[in-house]
């Protein structure tokens, strides 16, 4: 009774299709037995039954028709019934099978059920007993074809989150080296999501010709929700920074923006900053990001100073921003990350951690931008090569040449 409960609830969702049965069997009144207990079924479009006297007609119908359901005998001309159990496995892994056969098949019963069979029935038939059978069999089907609908969503979210990558990653630059024509600066970035798309960010562009603007930014929170509110962040802060107002004031207006319609209740931690690529001068602004690092051409590596600024969407208050400014010196590069970095782990549960991070940024002060974010990034991916990334992990890095 059970069964038949959950048969009915899952045929509800179904819709009204009904149960596709293909009966095999070589005896001439079963079909006419099954037509007439099951009339009340077929007649309500509960049950659809088509006829075969062998496994030959058998896969010829089932060719032509969707068929969830076949109840089998196993001693028929042509083919057994075991022959066309074993053929429905590879052609028909959704159908389910039903052997129907004297008590003295009890072995080939045996050998049907090892190659896929799902149930089986003894002759004479017991009527109530095949319908308790059919509709188990029914609960059996309705799941397989539910699994094969969530396997076809999967892939088509699968599909969209590829595209959604491929998007999220033409938002931030990717033609490396940037500038080939400026021998003032050198800049380089990377970013790997922990997902298909992720809520970690990098920009950097030309303001004029004697100013460049960078940015880094890291979303609170993963995934879908994450990078939209990462792909918004990024086109407000570009939008308002190639205005040319200063990063302290840019952040201030983005941050305005973004707590308008923030019912989700994200933030998001960004570091932005400009160079004077003639003076080598960078003013910044730091809004609850990782501080970045100096790189000194001597080797000497330091953060660098806060600006006591907390991140963006958090709150919409007066005057939370503001900058502070640095002078770079030829060969000074600054390393800037977001915590997917830092926080790392190794099959221990131990943290990268920021002193690993300085340790290693103190031997790289003499290489390229390039080489020093693909440096770090493979030193994170060693450390913790035994577990999943867990977050984000994106690093940018640029020099002052002249």
């Amino acid at each position: 009774m059970l069964y038949l409960l959950e048969v009915m609830e899952k045929m509800a969702v179904n819709g009204s299709n009904p149960t596709n049965i293909l009966v095999v069997d070589d005896e001439p009144d079963l079909e006419l037995l099954i037509s007439q207990k099951f009339r009340k079924k077929v007649r309500n479009n509960e049950f659809n039954f088509t006829f075969a006297h062998n496994g030959v007609e058998a896969l010829a119908k089932l060719a032509d028709n969707n068929v969830d359901i076949v109840l089998t005998d196993l001693n028929m001309p042509e083919m057994d019934g075991l022959t066309l159990i074993s053929k429905l496995r590879e052609q028909y892994p959704n159908t389910k099978s039903v052997i129907i056969s004297a008590y003295g098949d009890m072995v080939n019963i045996r050998k049907a059920l090892n190659h896929g069979a799902f149930d089986f029935l003894t002759k004479p038939i017991d009527f109530e007993d095949l319908e308790i059978t059919i509709s188990k069999t029914i609960v059996e089907v309705l799941a397989l074809k539910q699994a094969e609908l969530d396997r076809e969503k999967l892939s088509i979210i699968e599909r969209e989150l590829d595209i959604a990558f491929q998007i999220q990653s033409s938002m931030v630059p990717r033609n490396f080296p940037a500038f080939p024509d400026r021998d003032e600066f050198d800049i380089f970035a990377k970013m790997y999501p922990a997902k298909h798309v992720g809520g970690d960010f990098f920009d950097f562009f030309l303001i004029d010709d004697y100013h460049l603007y960078f940015v880094i930014g890291d979303v609170s929170g993963k995934g879908v929700p994450a990078a939209l509110f990462m792909a918004m962040s990024r086109t407000l802060i570009k939008a308002i920074a190639l205005k040319g107002v200063p990063p302290d004031i840019c952040l201030d207006d983005v941050n305005k923006i973004l707590n308008l319609d923030n019912e989700s209740s994200m933030f998001v931690t960004v570091f932005a900053g400009v160079l004077n690529t003639f003076t080598g001068e960078v003013k910044y602004c730091n809004a609850g990001h990782n501080p970045p690092y100096l790189i000194k051409k001597d080797g000497c590596v330091e953060e660098l100073e806060s600006t006591n600024s907390i991140a963006l969407a958090i709150t919409a208050e007066e005057n939370l921003f503001s900058s502070k400014s640095i002078m770079l010196h030829p060969g000074d590069a600054i390393f800037l990350y977001t915590d997917g970095v830092t926080e790392a782990t190794d099959s221990e549960n131990i943290l990268f951690s920021d002193d690993r991070l300085h340790n290693f940024l103190k031997t790289v002060s003499e290489s390229s931008p390039t080489d020093i974010v693909n440096n770090v990034i493979e030193q994170v991916n060693a450390y913790s090569s035994d577990v999943m990334q867990a977050d984000d992990i994106t690093a940018m890095c640029f020099k002052f040449l002249k």
